[in-house]
């Protein structure tokens, strides 16, 4: 019989519901009784105790809210009577040991990577497409066309194809979809295009961190190669796109194109050089060849969107354990979203290796959360509509089970928005906590693979890397089974652990890099690209 309820730690006061359970059942908790008084939906929260209005709601052995009346034992948890609450951070008390994870059977493991000449290691190949201002977007859509129908063979979609159908009334058109060559020009590059809003008409900061952004995607591991395009007038000038790819790295041997509109005589005249002389370095970036790497090269980015009730206690831990195994490893794993990580930032400055990562992290919290007070909003305003009707009800609730994606490993770095990865271990990186903001951002420092957690489902993907969809509950997988790649809903039916399923994960980790399965949102094309305008997201 599945359990029913979980208390995440021994000194919490509320429990999690695993199923609906109705009002009037009494559920065993700690060898003692509670009945509940009205209720409680799976994924939602219950007192094991009365709390009185005004005091603490402890859940994961932390503060994540206070009660704004009395809660009865056995009430559930609304945002009627709980509200934001975290915990005052004291000095830093360093906390560095560490219990590593088994990792016995992976450490002569490899992976199929493409080594670049710096030393890094990418998990895709891929030729960038992109503009220094949206001025450019519509060239970027025209190239994108054009290279697309010729290297891709792509053809007439099964959506346009089903619209033409019903226009003509002829369900025959249908069959065209199966009778069409999709086979590419290049087996071994993929040619991504990526458009955005940025470069221009904002403050100047803005375009000189849209170009760190930028640089950080040409200096990935995964990307071989690059074609910009340039208006010429814009903020985001060539000169400071190219200052903040050599502040990365001073000698990139990555072939970068770069054209200026307003150097030009015709736009044709530019597409027409762009065409040949991105062809000509596509076809040099064909012949580079996958080979053996060790695990230590992995770059994982850990990131959750559309979090449920589950998230906390199933997908974010499991992402944990492979966290732990990854850096055991010797490779890196970057923790983001820093508006999810309020309420826990005493736990993270206690791992912080260096006392100057802990203050440069505590400044980086207080900066961004005065930005958003001065804007209107506060962090306790983070969990979405979705996640409230989920069960996380505060911004500490959510950061507390959002922060167990980062395991239990000592902090070797604090990276603000737009720097680059350059120590392995456990990084912590300042990006809002919207899903595609943010993985945009991992992607731009530097890490080629993404996990990415979810309770309600998000389609969310990445033009340069693998984004790895995890499920905390099975039912998600199974109603939404197109974007989902891994589910560990069996935590929650008690059929599997979350160390079995953190050594599955690493092991479709692996197949993932090596490029011999691909990810729900490569398949879909699903090539999100979001720069963050600092200050105005959560």
């Amino acid at each position: 019989m599945q359990t029913r309820i979980v208390k995440i730690h021994p000194s919490d006061n509320v429990v999690v519901a695993l199923l609906d359970i109705e009002a009037g059942e009494t559920i065993s908790v700690d060898n003692t009784y509670v009945e509940l008084i009205d209720k409680v939906k799976a994924k939602h929260k219950f007192a094991i105790q009365t709390i009185a209005e005004g005091e603490k709601v402890i859940m994961y052995g932390v503060l994540v809210g206070k009660a704004t009346k009395l809660i009865k034992k056995g009430e559930p948890l609304t945002t009627v009577n709980v509200k934001h609450k975290s915990a005052e951070i004291s000095k830093r008390k360093p906390n560095l040991i560490w219990d590593t994870p088994h990792i016995g059977k992976w450490k002569s493991k490899t992976f199929l990577g493409y080594h670049r000449g710096d030393g890094q290691v990418g998990t895709d190949n891929v030729w960038l497409f992109f503009p220094l201002v949206f001025c450019e977007n519509r060239n970027i859509e025209i190239l994108k066309d054009v290279f697309e129908k010729e290297l891709l063979k792509q053809h007439t979609g099964k959506h346009q194809l089903l619209l033409r159908s019903l226009v003509q009334n002829k369900s025959s058109i249908l069959k065209d979809l199966t009778e069409q060559d999709k086979d590419a020009v290049f087996d071994n590059i993929k040619v991504k295009f990526i458009t955005h809003e940025g470069g221009c008409g904002a403050i100047r900061q803005d375009a000189d961190s849209l170009a760190k952004l930028l640089a950080g995607y040409v200096n990935n591991p995964n990307v071989a190669g690059a074609t910009v395009l340039s208006l010429g007038c814009q903020n985001l000038q060539i000169k400071i796109f190219n200052d903040a790819l050599k502040k990365i790295n001073p000698n990139l041997k990555k072939p970068v194109l770069i054209y200026e509109q307003q150097q030009m005589e015709t736009i044709d005249q530019m597409l027409e050089m762009v065409i040949k002389d991105s062809y000509k370095e596509i076809k040099k970036a064909n012949t580079i060849q996958r080979k053996p790497a060790p695990i230590s090269q992995l770059k994982i980015g850990l990131e959750c969107g559309g979090s449920d009730g589950f998230s906390g206690i199933s997908a974010n831990p499991v992402l944990g354990q492979v966290s732990d195994m990854v850096i055991a490893l010797g490779g890196t794993a970057v923790l983001s979203e820093f508006p999810e990580l309020c309420g826990v930032e005493q736990e993270l400055i206690n791992r912080c290796i260096k006392e100057s990562d802990a203050e440069k992290f505590l400044k980086l919290m207080h900066d961004f959360e005065t930005s958003v007070i001065n804007a209107g909003s506060s962090f306790d305003m983070n969990p979405s509509p979705g996640n409230i009707k989920d069960g996380l009800i505060t911004d500490a609730m959510k950061s507390a089970g959002a922060a167990k994606k980062g395991g239990t490993s000592p902090i070797t770095s604090v990276l603000d928005y737009g720097e680059y990865l350059t120590k392995p271990g456990l990084n912590l990186l300042c990006t809002p906590g919207n899903d595609v903001e943010s993985t945009t951002a991992l992607a731009g420092s530097g890490v080629n693979l993404i996990l990415f957690t979810t309770g309600l489902g998000t389609p969310t993907g990445n033009p340069i890397l693998p984004v790895i969809k995890v499920a905390s509950n099975s039912k998600l997988t199974d109603t939404m089974n197109d974007i989902i790649d891994f589910d560990t809903g069996k935590i929650i039916s008690g059929e599997k652990t979350i160390e079995d399923l953190g050594k599955e994960l690493l092991d479709y980790i692996i197949e993932v890099a090596s490029g011999k399965k691909e990810t729900k949102s490569m398949l879909l094309g699903q090539d999100d690209f979001i720069p963050w305008r600092r200050g105005v997201s959560l």
